[in-house]
């Protein structure tokens, strides 16, 4: 039966995340999401995907080694961010950085020292190229940084606060994984084909790019921007419902009740209260919307998704827009890579089949 983009079709066995809609849960190797960035690391969550367990003090020590060896990059890839065009969208420009990693020493079958590897780069490339687009120059990682400190850190030559540091590791351990998404069954069906760890990777930021999937969250920041300007978070979305928008940030294509990336980001966020006016902000908007909604659409369950509160932590940290989707695939590279380790580990290639919509001719006729 024709199921068009394999909607609903179960295609692999996987145990590295679940997603119940229904009940709005996202599961991580057996725990809730909120269990996770309430008490837990980047580092750790990532060694959970990765290894299959929450590491303890030395296996967490060895990872955090890990991940800064590999931060600078290698000549060549800086050569390549300083001569490829000025124009060129920073996830192209990722993808390729990332694909002139791909030499021999990646083979078949992929390994996990690989996956810290172009999990460690993928957050200099951003910066390099970002800055030397600015005409700033580069800040050198920094080998007394965890992974996302480091990364604003790079990106703007200052340590960052406690508040946007925790806020923007809590969003990227969220979007470390969410099932079989667009880019992580580009890069399973590459790695099925026995293909390198680089080339499968690749694929997947490729697929990341595009807007249906990767898109970034500006409709959000510009509600929000509305808000501050006007004063009023009730006036500007009572205005909206009553024209008829869509009130950006709300509802959920998978999930059908509470999205449980938006519950653990908000939960973080208040313990920030009076941190930051952009994360403050976020939370009475919330609270204004919520009640709005169910007096416009009532029955309707609409809820925060978690383009709601990552558009608060970006505005936040002053993150430039082209470096949403890019920061969403700094820490999706976590979860792309577990499902090519996984993938390696029981492989079968993906040959799905299609149904032929053409014409069949008796015989081949030429017009004279």
């Amino acid at each position: 039966m024709l199921q068009k983009g394999l909607k609903g079709i179960v295609a692999a066995e996987t145990a590295i995340s679940h997603i119940d809609g229904s009940e709005g849960k996202l599961i991580y190797r057996g725990y809730e999401i909120g269990e996770l960035t309430s008490r837990f690391s980047f580092e750790e969550v990532a060694h959970l995907l990765w290894f299959g367990k929450l590491p303890d003090k030395e296996q967490l020590q060895n990872l955090k080694s890990e991940l800064i060896k590999n931060r600078e990059l290698p000549l060549h890839i800086k050569s390549i961010l300083d001569q490829l065009p000025k124009d060129m969208d920073l996830m192209s420009v990722i993808r390729t950085a990332i694909s002139s990693e791909g030499v021999s020493s990646y083979g078949w079958k992929p390994t996990t020292s690989q996956a810290i590897r172009l999990t460690s780069l993928v957050p200099t490339i951003i910066c390099y190229r970002s800055r030397l687009l600015d005409g700033k120059p580069f800040v050198e990682p920094s080998n007394e940084l965890n992974h996302v400190e480091n990364y604003l850190y790079m990106l703007t030559g200052d340590i960052p606060s406690k508040a946007h540091t925790l806020a923007l590791e809590t969003y990227m351990i969220l979007t470390l994984e969410h099932g079989m998404n667009a880019s992580t069954f580009s890069a399973r069906v590459t790695a099925s084909t026995e293909s390198d760890m680089v080339s499968a990777a690749t694929a997947a930021i490729g697929t990341m790019k595009g807007p249906l999937h990767g898109g970034a969250p500006s409709a959000v920041i510009d509600l929000l921007d509305e808000i501050r300007k006007v004063g009023s978070a009730e006036q500007v979305i009572r205005g909206k419902l009553e024209n008829g928008e869509k009130l950006m940030g709300f509802g959920h294509r998978v999930y059908k009740t509470h999205d449980p990336r938006a519950v653990a980001l908000k939960a973080k966020l208040l313990e920030l209260v009076g941190e930051d006016e952009w994360l403050d902000l976020a939370l009475e908007v919330e609270t204004s919307a919520i009640a709005l909604l169910e007096e416009y659409k009532p029955g309707r369950a609409l809820y925060t998704n978690v383009e709601f509160y990552a558009a608060a932590i970006m505005k936040a940290i002053e993150l430039d827009p082209a470096l949403f989707t890019p920061t969403f695939t700094a820490s999706r590279m976590v979860g792309w890579t577990a499902h090519i380790l996984e993938q390696s580990e029981d492989n079968t290639i993906y040959r799905p089949q299609s149904e032929y919509t053409g014409k069949f001719h008796d015989k081949v006729t030429i017009n004279e």
